[in-house]
């Protein structure tokens, strides 16, 4: 009877353990691995995590400059990573920036406007149009690089464009 209770004890500490893991992950932080080109040079890659709050699920207290993660637009349960840069309300330029169209648009309440740091290498919503802030998952607060074994913080480095800038 002594070993059953021992196993039952030990079935309740790490079914108490893992479900403790499982909120904190979906409700305070979670870790991804970073893959592709699009966020270069802020994440490279290969070779770095991404410490993620949850406590920004669905865009709360998301500014423009921030990186964000999401649910892809299309392709189901594909997370993807970019960089706000237009909030609902706002208006930003439709295509990159030296094409030949200069269309500006507006976007539309409950969506944000994101791109990859790297324009030539990111599919963000220049393809994809403007994001449903619902499927935001969280903002990306740290990188963990594995070549050089430090958290990093990401930065806000979007910086308002000053009237004799323009």
């Amino acid at each position: 009877m002594s070993w059953i209770r021992k196993l039952s004890r030990q079935s309740l500490f790490f079914s108490g353990g893992f479900a403790a893991l499982h909120l904190f992950s979906q409700h305070v932080y979670t870790i991804r691995g970073a893959g592709g080109p699009s966020m270069l040079p802020t994440i490279h890659v290969r070779d770095d995590f991404l410490i993620i709050s949850r406590r920004h699920v669905r865009g709360r207290d998301i500014r423009v400059g921030d990186v964000v993660s999401y649910w892809h637009p299309v392709e189901a349960h594909v997370s993807v990573v970019k960089r706000v840069i237009g909030m609902p309300g706002d208006f930003v330029l439709r295509d990159t920036p030296g094409s030949d169209s200069d269309m500006m648009i507006q976007i539309p309440e409950g969506h944000i406007w994101v791109v990859g740091d790297s324009l030539s290498a990111s599919l963000d919503s220049r393809i994809h149009g403007p994001i449903p802030l619902a499927l935001v998952r969280g903002k990306v607060l740290y990188r963990l690089r594995l070549t050089e074994p430090h958290f990093s913080r990401i930065e806000n480095n979007l910086r308002p464009v000053k009237d004799e800038d323009a």
